[in-house]
């Protein structure tokens, strides 16, 4: 944004230093002494320069409002009938009086002087070398070269000024100046381009009379109408092929451009698509609100565009999708830079209401021929690569069939997830938490499994994922929390009053409902809260931490542990700690496993029991292997431990032999509460 910035000012410096030094170079040559001899027409075509300038035409084009003005016609009659001198002057009196008018600071004022003096100066290059004098014209007729001439003029005129202002424009808008200017061109030729071929006309009419400069308005007012219809009509088409916000194209134009492309394939022509897609882009718009979230979304098109060819194009699906084409590529390496480039230019932070915000996405590439030769499919498999991408956290993937077919059967497991909670395929097992100041074993975790007919018995890691993404993780929590609950109430019956504890994701803290969930469930198996043990993640948290804090109050009023799962990984622990309603902390397997023979993870260790008795936190180490591992974690006054040393996740009849005194897993001479 910074670099943005320079380049738009040193632009308008070195423009505004140009023109201005052209200007006085015309009054220098004798601007004064022209304005004199043309006394009679100078000051009517100067009133109607102001006119234009001060009263612009306003026309719809591509869903914003642009200006055109009658002000080019009288100011280039002006040089063909008295010289450049009085129509440089003219201009800078419109263009001084009408931004002054509309408040429009200085500096403006003084770049749009100097843009009319380049372009008048560029007509009068032409006329000059042609050796036709400007002041010939007031007295003579055209003839047929003449006319040749005037034209010439007017197209380098024409160039000129529409070269510097949308280049100003573009840069403004953090554009490329190229695809700027000739996506613009038509419509400017059309009105602009027409007006300014009139001033002929109207050096015509001043020779006969200046009473009939006036006439020539009907052609105008002609014109303008005719530009009117004809942008009304552009503007409904550009609106049905393109996005309302970001004015990029939208998913309609970008699958007919790529299936234009599949016919031009057809010759050979290889090339490839690129779906984006923002990372954590609703903590953006929940943080700081939808008006931001959208500025930003008008951002990204201009920031990747910079990187891009101009035969290229960016669209935008929807929502934070984005999708690029890139036609004639070479092969996976050039595409795969096309997606580094873009990864790049969006690793700079976005300026969005004052603040510096930083924005992750996650591409996926698909080549043709070789990943498709429809649009379908190669659509799908961009989708299939970015999906890669976001988990993988590697910014952008190439499409991979062997990765698609990974993809396609995580689906079908998440079409049959929906059926195993009720067909009774998912079991929970629990792995025993040993309290270490008095040997006994006081609650489990509950981990589910499932007991998939076709391919096994499936750990959490091969379906939770697909959950967290879809709204099956409440349905799934609810089934572990009512069946861990259910199974804790027997276990009390049976005279082992054992507690159990329960893993939450992001999505159960940003329900509300879920603490009155989990009342119900309570009040159901008629187990006391205490004996209930949330187990919660520092990320899960930070997905929307006021919702989370407020879902976390409600469960610990109610007397439910709260228990901060898989600490001393997250950047921020420390400091939520003592926000955070917790009773509990579990300090990660990371530290603990090889703590006796790491001494900085003992050390780690130590300050984290001793933090956390400080604040009146219980401690649990998790990921406990060995019999000196869990000596050193009670020399040091941890209070609770569990790993597979003590216990592996078991079913809840085999944990009950376990603890009546059949221990199958070692267990260091542990015994069951009573």
């Amino acid at each position: 944004m910074k670099m943005m910035r320079v380049t738009i000012n040193r632009y308008v410096a070195v423009i505004t230093v140009a023109g201005l030094m052209f200007f006085g170079l015309f009054m220098a040559a004798g601007g004064t002494h022209g304005i004199v001899d043309a006394f009679y027409r100078f000051w009517p075509f100067t009133a109607f320069v102001v006119i234009g300038q001060l009263l612009p035409v306003r026309i719809p084009h591509r869903g914003e409002e642009e200006e055109i003005t009658t002000s080019s016609t009288f100011a280039f009659a002006l040089l063909l009938g008295a010289g450049v001198a009085p129509a440089a002057v003219a201009f800078a009196v419109a263009s001084v009086i009408s931004d002054l008018w509309n408040r429009k600071p200085l500096w403006k004022a003084a770049f749009n002087v100097a843009q009319y003096s380049l372009s008048l100066a560029a007509g009068w290059a032409v006329l000059v070398a042609f050796d036709i004098p400007p002041s010939f014209l007031a007295t003579s007729t055209f003839d047929g070269v003449e006319l040749l001439v005037v034209l010439l003029s007017a197209t380098a005129y024409f160039m000129v000024n529409n070269t510097v202002t949308g280049a100003a424009l573009a840069l403004a808008q953090g554009m490329r100046v190229v695809p700027y200017l000739r996506r613009d061109f038509s419509i400017q030729a059309g009105t602009a381009g027409v007006l300014l071929a009139l001033a002929p006309i109207v050096v015509v009419a001043a020779n006969h009379s200046l009473w009939m400069v006036p006439l020539l308005g009907l052609p105008m007012f002609t014109v303008y109408q005719a530009a009117r219809v004809w942008l009304e009509k552009e503007t409904q088409e550009h609106h049905a092929t393109h996005d309302n916000l970001t004015a990029l194209p939208n998913r309609a134009l970008y699958y007919a451009q790529v299936q234009e492309a599949l016919e031009d394939g057809e010759a050979g022509t290889a090339f490839a698509i690129m779906i984006i897609d923002l990372d954590r882009f609703k903590e953006i718009n929940d943080t700081l609100g939808h008006y931001a979230g959208d500025q930003l979304l008008r951002q990204i098109g201009p920031r990747i565009n910079d990187v891009l060819r101009d035969v290229d194009t960016i669209a935008r699906l929807g929502g934070d999708e984005f999708a690029v084409l890139v036609p004639d590529i070479k092969n996976e390496v050039a595409a795969l830079q096309v997606a580094e480039r873009i990864q790049e230019a969006l690793e700079v932070p976005f300026t969005v209401e004052g603040l510096a915000l930083d924005v992750d996405a996650s591409i996926g590439i698909a080549l043709y021929p070789d990943h498709g030769v429809s649009l379908d499919d190669l659509v799908r498999r961009a989708d299939v690569a970015m999906y890669m991408a976001k988990e993988a956290h590697t910014g952008y993937e190439m499409y991979a069939p062997e990765r698609d077919q990974h993809s396609l059967g995580r689906l079908t497991l998440l079409g049959e997830l929906r059926r195993a909670i009720d067909n009774g395929e998912l079991v929970l097992h629990y792995q025993p938490k040993a309290d270490l100041n008095t040997n006994r074993i006081v609650a489990a975790e509950a981990l589910v499994r499932w007991e998939h007919p076709r391919e096994g018995l499936l750990a959490p890691d091969k379906f939770i994922p697909l959950a967290e993404r879809t709204g099956m993780m409440r349905p799934l929590t609810l089934f572990v929390l009512n069946s861990a609950l259910r199974q804790c109430r027997e276990w009390h019956a049976a005279g082992q009053p054992l507690g159990v504890a329960v893993n939450l994701s992001a999505r159960n803290l940003l329900d509300l409902r879920f603490p009155d969930e989990v009342q119900r469930l309570l009040t159901t198996w008629q187990v006391a809260p205490a004996w209930l043990e949330l187990e919660i993640t520092e990320s899960a948290v930070m997905v929307d931490p006021s919702r989370a804090m407020h879902v976390l109050a409600r469960l610990s009023e109610m007397g439910v542990g709260v228990s901060l799962d898989d600490f001393g990984t997250g950047y921020s622990s420390l400091i939520y700690l003592k926000r955070l309603p917790v009773n509990e902390v579990k300090i990660d397997k990371s530290f603990i496993t090889h703590m006796t023979e790491e001494e900085n993870d003992a050390l780690i260790v130590e300050s984290t029991i001793d933090l956390a008795r400080s604040l009146g936190l219980r401690v649990v180490a998790e990921g406990v292997e060995t019999e000196d591992v869990l000596q050193l974690l009670g020399n040091l006054g941890c209070d609770m431990a569990q790993g597979y040393f003590l216990g592996r996740p078991m079913p809840a009849a085999d944990l009950t032999n376990w603890l009546e005194g059949a221990q199958p897993q070692g267990g260091g001479g542990l015994t069951v509460a009573s």
